[in-house]
């Protein structure tokens, strides 16, 4: 690989959503079906989003959400399959953990199922006491509940 080529990048305007999107389908098991427009509003609504190019190619993406005092969890962390084992997931993962808006935070949260080693590698370790999820199969109409507040 010549390296000279590789280039991070956090400018959000530059990230071509179909490469996105490709990439995904190329490398990311838990996000083969996303929409370009579910995209779009994930990155607009994440702060840092950190892309790895080759030349004109995007082989790698992160992304993270953050208060910038408490939490950050970060996201979506995939590289080109053609560019792994070269330590550029490590790199794109520190970048993120780098960034002004992750790296004072007191927890960076992450969720991952078979890429626990690699992050170990980074300085995550497992926690027990986080593993409560909600699968928000029915979004709740907030002006319907707040109405429905002011009720009672």
């Amino acid at each position: 690989m010549d390296s000279s080529q590789i280039q991070f990048c956090s400018d959000k305007s530059q990230i071509d959503l179909q490469q996105v999107q490709n990439l995904f389908v190329l490398g990311a098991f838990w996000a083969q079906d996303r929409t370009i427009e579910d995209i779009k509003i994930a990155v607009e609504h994440s702060d840092p989003v950190i892309t790895v190019w080759d030349r004109d190619l995007l082989i790698g993406f992160a992304r993270a959400t953050s208060d910038v005092v408490y939490r950050a969890g970060i996201w979506d962390v995939v590289v080109h399959p053609d560019y792994r084992g070269r330590g550029l997931g490590g790199k794109l993962v520190e970048t993120v953990l780098a960034h002004p808006k992750v790296n004072k935070v007191e927890r960076v949260y992450l969720t991952t199922t078979n890429q626990k080693n690699f992050y170990k590698k980074i300085g995550f370790k497992q926690n027990s006491s986080t593993t409560m999820v909600l699968e928000n199969a029915r979004p709740v109409n907030l002006n319907s509940l707040l109405e429905q507040q002011a009720q009672r």
